[in-house]
């Protein structure tokens, strides 16, 4: 699976051209399958946010959506475990990319761990996965106990299919717990390597190579 990490979404050309580059045609080509499970962990999200997530109605903003696919569908986590596997697995194998929205990602953890689809990862080798936020930090080792707003005093581990985490929203505006400094605080209880990324920067990871790319500020930290 090629993996296409982000903070905010694809919100500049250099990330576009990152993920037609992991397609390897346009995404007029291309058949996509939107994934919006997160949200429904998060507080701060509500049908609302969901509706504008799915039906590419926030302002001023592509989203995941609104990008130019062939064609783009809604695979809802929470759904699958009531659809035998045989029903839903063939739209997966058949999508070229995946995109999940962000949320809360220890809630997205447990539904792709339920549904199967966790699973069924390691068969999509040419699939891109493009995660917004939580649905980045899902792929990471740990996510951090800042960033636990389902279960505040669960676990915070994920599915570690990349060997660094993510804070994600670096400095954006008007958030006063995704400042550097919050950040620099996030990293030092958060073994190994892990990432700092603002709304214009993402992290691209195929056949291992793991390469940021950013048209905005990012910091990388190592314990």
């Amino acid at each position: 699976m090629k993996l296409l990490l982000t903070s905010g979404g694809v919100t500049n050309a250099g990330i576009r051209e990152a993920l037609i580059g992991m397609l390897g045609k346009p995404f007029a080509d291309s058949d996509a399958l939107f994934v919006p499970t997160a949200q429904w962990g998060q507080p701060a999200c509500s049908p609302q946010t969901v509706w504008r997530s799915t039906a590419d109605r926030w302002d001023d903003d592509p989203g995941l959506v609104g990008l130019g696919w062939k064609s783009v569908g809604v695979l809802e986590l929470t759904a699958l475990p009531s659809l035998a596997q045989e029903r839903w697995m063939p739209w997966v194998r058949d999508a070229d990319v995946l995109l999940v929205d962000g949320g809360e990602a220890r809630y997205l953890f447990t539904w792709m761990q339920q549904s199967g689809l966790a699973a069924l990862l390691p068969e999509l080798v040419d699939t891109v996965w493009v995660g917004v936020s939580a649905g980045s930090m899902v792929m990471t080792p740990r996510v951090g106990r800042e960033f636990l707003d389902w279960q505040p005093d669960g676990p915070d581990d994920t599915l570690g299919l990349v060997d660094f985490s993510i804070f994600p929203h670096l400095d954006y505006p008007g958030w006063s717990g995704n400042t550097l400094e919050a950040a620099r605080g996030w990293a030092e209880r958060i073994p190994g390597r892990s990432y700092a990324i603002d709304d214009q920067t993402a992290i691209s990871v195929v056949d291992g190579r793991v390469e940021v790319i950013s048209e905005g500020h990012w910091e990388q930290f190592d314990r």
